[in-house]
């Protein structure tokens, strides 16, 4: 059992380091592009799927309430967390509209909208990218594998490059911590 352990953080630590290789200069992008949309009074909207939708909890949590700084609140939603919206959509209209319809209310030209999938073929999340696209939102996709249709449709794609979800949700909570952190430097330095 220890060799399995062994082996299971040198993966996710190998994942890590493949990805932050081939995406630190587009972190710096989309953290210098959130950190604009914030100063310019916009927010940040972000959904998934499971322990995507947690992830996407976490990270707003980060902006409201702080990483590192003591600073102001910064507005961020996480889509997945109102459970009578999520409901009642899903009755309403059907599951695949979860988020594109609360991102159609309150969703802004010049928001940020951050769309967490695994595979990159979920589709609710996919439908919720091109309610923001129709919205004038800037849109940013976090996936894995081969990035699936979420990868063509988002103006900044973060490709984990892995197939297995564990190591994808892994650095992807990573890339979620370092943007707060970047995004804390930008506005609060």
């Amino acid at each position: 059992m220890k060799d399995q352990v062994m082996k299971a953080f040198e993966d996710s630590a190998e994942v890590k380091r493949r990805f932050a290789r081939e995406h630190a200069d587009r972190i710096v992008q989309v953290a210098k592009l959130i950190a604009r949309a914030l100063r310019e009074e916009r927010k940040v909207l972000l959904f998934g799927n499971g322990g995507s939708a947690t992830d996407a909890s976490h990270i707003a949590a980060e902006f409201v309430g702080r990483y590192h700084r003591d600073r102001k609140p910064l507005p961020a939603l996480a889509l997945g967390s109102d459970l009578a919206a999520l409901t009642c959509i899903a009755n309403d209209y059907e599951y695949a509209e979860i988020f594109a319809r609360q991102i159609k209310a309150h969703g802004q030209k010049g928001d940020v909208a951050i769309a967490i999938s695994t595979s990159g073929n979920s589709p609710n999340v996919l439908k919720g990218v091109e309610a923001a696209r129709a919205g004038g939102l800037i849109t940013v996709g976090w996936t894995g594998g081969t990035g699936g249709k979420l990868a063509g449709l988002v103006d900044h794609c973060f490709t984990v490059p892995s197939t297995v979800t564990a190591r994808i949700q892994e650095s992807h909570i990573t890339l979620g911590h370092v943007l707060c952190e970047l995004i804390e430097g930008e506005l609060f330095a």
